[in-house]
């Protein structure tokens, strides 16, 4: 690509890293308000959303019926309908709140640049194919990425700042690499000035991935959660001489072997995130108790059931919805996340009053449907995501089973007994499995994410 190009790119984003730098220290500063103060402050943004997407969004003022943006609080919202992601991409151009924007003008920066890029209005616009499989056109404002980058970061910056770290010095960041994908811009983010960053792409091959991080020798690594744990059993193999002190995983679940390799291997505090493309950024674990924090102050999650009524804390859900308060330009509001979550109860050691969630162990989308039975991804999970001879695997579901990918040397015979008997409690009672070695799995060629599960 010309180096105009780049360098264009550069110079608007060096001014709007400094905008998120500006912004850290009240995002940082919020973690630690009293739970009354981020209340406030999240019923007076739900109320400028609102207001906003109901006089520039036909498609939201159909939604709202009574609901008065100028005195709406969070129950309120219980009384629009659900937004799905057939909805976001079908209606784009009665959701999108600013003239002369519409999906066939976002569609042609997507197709001409040639690196990422600004709109002459300060907008980003990213494509993903997203854990559905379905593709989708978003489109971020200048203070929205502000704000999401802030969500993405503030914790990290806050651990830094409690144990007296100023910031990472070199940031290595494991993620697509190149447009149109949303990951690299988000998270290749300095939030000192004097930070150091490269970005490696996650889909390269395995051990040009392995070099890049050798030769970054990051004191903290960001980036997809099953490249950094394949990362992590490298370092534990002696293939790999790195000691990040912080390490930030995103984009896919964060599994319970990928999180144990890691602090084998470096003994670093685990930042995972859980977030998307629309939302932005749902919820951070801090790094010290466990799951994650809901970013309560920007994201308004409801737990609901089948027909999107809102549960207790203590019911199960059917499904999570979120309403992300810094996306004015093109607003989601209630919308269908496909995610599943519980809350946790109690306080947090690190003493912050942003409630919790458990780490979302993946959508429901991983779960196979045969006929009538129902598999949880979890079964497949839980032998091959075991197996320390096993770095990826990737499970293909047919009629009777699956054919299942795995990357190293496992007993091929054993691994296939224990999936036929971990799945024999879900009523199939003699599943057709087949496993055989690849030296790779191929991951998605835009986004750099490897999806473990592929059904019919």
């Amino acid at each position: 690509m010309p180096d105009e190009d780049r360098t264009a790119y550069q110079r608007l984003r060096a001014a709007h890293l400094s905008a998120v730098r500006a912004a850290l220290d009240d995002h940082v500063a919020r973690l630690d308000r009293p739970r009354a103060a981020i209340e406030r402050h999240r019923t007076e943004r739900l109320r400028a959303l609102l207001g906003w997407a109901r006089e520039r969004s036909p498609f939201h003022a159909a939604r709202m019926g009574e609901v008065d943006p100028a005195t709406a609080s969070v129950a309120d919202l219980a009384r629009l309908p659900v937004m799905t992601k057939a909805q976001a991409q079908e209606e784009w151009d009665a959701i999108v709140t600013i003239p002369g924007l519409d999906r066939a003008g976002a569609e042609r920066v997507l197709a001409e640049q040639r690196w990422f890029s600004y709109t002459p209005q300060g907008h980003q616009v990213f494509s993903s194919g997203g854990s559905s499989g379905v593709r989708g056109v978003y489109v971020w404002d200048w203070e929205q990425y502000v704000t999401l980058a802030c969500l993405a970061w503030r914790w990290q910056v806050r651990a830094d700042r409690a144990t007296g770290v100023d910031g990472p010095a070199r940031l290595a960041v494991l993620s697509a690499g190149g447009p149109p994908h949303a990951s690299t811009p988000l998270f290749d983010v300095a939030t000192d000035a004097s930070t150091q960053t490269v970005v490696i792409p996650a889909a390269a091959p395995f051990d040009d991935v392995v070099k890049a991080v050798a030769d970054a020798r990051p004191t903290a690594l960001v980036g997809y959660a099953s490249v950094i744990g394949r990362l992590a059993r490298a370092s534990l193999a002696g293939e790999l001489d790195v000691r990040p002190l912080r390490v930030s995983t995103n984009s896919e679940p964060l599994t319970e072997e990928d999180r144990t390799a890691i602090g084998a291997a470096w003994g670093a505090p685990v930042h995972n995130l859980w977030g998307s493309t629309e939302i932005g950024v749902q919820a951070v674990g801090c790094g010290v108790g466990d799951g994650l924090h809901i970013s309560d102050d920007e994201v308004i999650l409801e737990r609901v059931d089948a027909d999107g009524r809102p549960v207790g804390p203590d019911e199960p859900a059917a499904r999570t919805l979120a309403t992300g308060l810094a996306g004015r330009t093109f607003p989601f509001v209630r919308y269908d996340l496909g995610d599943e979550v519980t809350l946790l109860p109690g306080t947090c050691p690190c003493g912050s009053a942003m409630p919790r969630v458990a780490a979302v162990a993946g959508r429901r989308d991983d779960d196979f449907r045969y006929g009538g039975l129902l598999v949880p991804a979890s079964a497949f999970r839980y032998v091959l995501g075991t197996d320390p001879r096993i770095s990826e695997y990737q499970v293909h579901q047919t009629p009777g089973g699956a054919d299942v990918l795995v990357v190293g040397s496992p007993d091929l015979p054993a691994v296939t007994t224990a999936l036929v008997e971990a799945l024999r409690p879900y009523g199939l009672s003699d599943a057709a499995i087949t496993v055989r070695t690849v030296d790779r799995i191929p991951r998605h060629a835009s986004t750099g994410k490897l999806s473990r599960f592929k059904p019919l």
